[in-house]
């Protein structure tokens, strides 16, 4: 709750800074205090209990350790987000407040899709994401392909939301008591009404739409590419990880008790997206398509909790945002400050900047899931997930042979900058890189290898 309210007043504070502050550095640092702020006051709710604002939700939204657990952590990445591409940001156009005021909007909306305890208040959460990140996507007005992403994203978001509301109008009406509680459609073991049915997949095809899950993902590396580059870190990290924990809440809670029946549509789209996002990758020359297809791949992996269901997958999921979302925007911060954004791009990094080739090495370590990483770990307990799951061992194996064929490409781009003489003399603009940034990926990457060797760091958040 705190964190709700909060961040919707805070991206206010933002919007009001924008007009009376004309310094573009500023409503950087004003963001940095919001999110301390909002993080301080979610960690309080999650070790004490204690709220700000006492309202009375009647049951719509409910708080436990495991979604404010995944506030948190998008919290604290989002903070991280802000300190290595701050300065980013600021060069994408004149209005700066405005870009963070809507970042603060669309974290309003990740802590609705965590907490939502009602179908209504769980398209409030998406949609709440979601249109700030339309603005986002084509906020370099000057470049025909943010513009085109933007367009493309709005429609195929708004078709994805019109399947949503069916989906919820079906599920409505196919409940007994009539009611959007999640908690309250109350499906037993037997066989599942029609009407009940329809709407799952619905569901399913809206939510995996959001989630870049394959064959619903044919906007991802479109929209990815033509967003500024510095947006894609944000809305390729958080704002996905997010729609995975409103997939695992919903169908948890409405759905857990015929998990057998919907088991299989998870199970095929699980397949297809760790299919298409790992093979179409690895002919990928752009580094910023290429992670845009990775991340479908990473989807895939992620919806073996949806397909696990279990404690462990939960544990997963939560180590997994933080992993995934470290090492992406690691990566990313790097990228944007690259001259050419291909492969080839990267040859010679580490004679000219050996700090962040270093540093990105780790995050591609880590994203490729090799021991003593965070990547690791998490793609460690999603497999075990499954495995206690009990059902579909094949699919573990699928998804080890898949990881490994990430390792190809995620490896080229370390074979380009550590093994290959660079084609330009200028291959990054040394001026943009200070001592600070350097610092901050260095702590960003010392991050992810000690939740790699101490995951219970964040784990532990769920139990106490």
């Amino acid at each position: 709750m705190n964190a709700i309210i909060l961040s919707a007043i805070w991206g206010v504070v933002m919007m009001f800074a924008a007009v009376f502050i004309k310094s573009k550095t500023a409503p950087k640092y004003l963001a940095l205090l919001g999110i301390a702020l909002i993080f301080i006051a979610n960690a309080l709710e999650l070790k004490n209990g204690f709220l700000l604002f006492d309202i009375n939700a009647h049951e719509m939204l409910r708080t436990d350790n495991f979604n404010l657990t995944f506030i948190a952590i998008a919290l604290a990445c989002t903070g991280m987000f802000f300190l290595l591409s701050g300065r980013d940001i600021e060069k994408v156009g004149e209005h700066v407040g405005e870009y963070f005021a809507l970042i603060f909007f669309i974290l309003c909306g990740v802590a609705l899709s965590a907490t939502f305890n009602t179908l209504l208040f769980l398209f409030l959460g998406i949609e709440i994401m979601s249109i700030p990140l339309y603005i986002l996507t084509g906020s370099d007005k000057r470049n025909l392909k943010s513009n085109e992403a933007a367009l493309k994203y709005f429609l195929m978001g708004a078709f994805s939301t019109g399947i949503m509301l069916m989906g919820i109008a079906f599920i409505y009406g196919g409940t007994p008591n009539a009611s959007f509680f999640i908690n309250n459609i109350l499906l037993g073991v037997g066989k599942m009404p029609v009407m009940i049915a329809t709407g799952l997949v619905l569901l399913v095809v809206s939510l995996s739409f959001k989630v870049s899950a394959a064959p619903f993902h044919f906007w991802t590396p479109d929209v990815y590419d033509g967003a500024p580059t510095v947006f894609t870190s944000f809305m390729s990290t958080i704002v996905k990880v997010a729609g995975f924990f409103a997939f695992v809440r919903l169908f948890e809670n409405s759905f857990g008790a015929i998990h057998a029946q919907w088991q299989t549509l998870i199970i095929v789209i699980t397949v297809a997206t760790l299919l298409i996002g790992n093979i179409t990758a690895v002919f990928q020359q752009s580094v910023k398509r290429m992670l845009a297809y990775s991340s479908i791949a990473q989807a895939g992996f992620m919806l073996l909790a949806l397909f696990a269901l279990n404690s462990r997958a939960k544990e997963g999921l939560v180590l997994y945002s933080a992993a995934y979302s470290l090492a992406t925007i690691g990566l990313f911060s790097i990228l944007i400050k690259m001259k050419d954004y291909t492969i080839d791009g990267f040859n010679g990094l580490s004679k000219k900047q050996p700090l962040l080739a270093l540093s990105a090495v780790v995050f591609l370590l880590s994203l490729t899931g090799i021991p003593l990483t965070a990547g690791f770990q998490s793609k460690f307990y999603m497999l075990m997930a499954a495995v206690e799951n009990g059902h579909s061992f094949w699919l573990v194996i699928v998804a080890v042979i898949f990881a490994a064929i990430s390792a190809y490409y995620y490896f080229r781009i370390i074979q380009a900058m550590y093994f290959k003489e660079p084609e330009k003399e200028d291959v990054i603009d040394a001026t943009d890189i200070s001592i600070g940034f350097k610092a901050l990926l260095i702590i960003t990457a010392a991050l992810i290898i000690l939740l790699g060797i101490y995951p219970e760091i964040i784990i532990g958040w769920l139990y106490h």
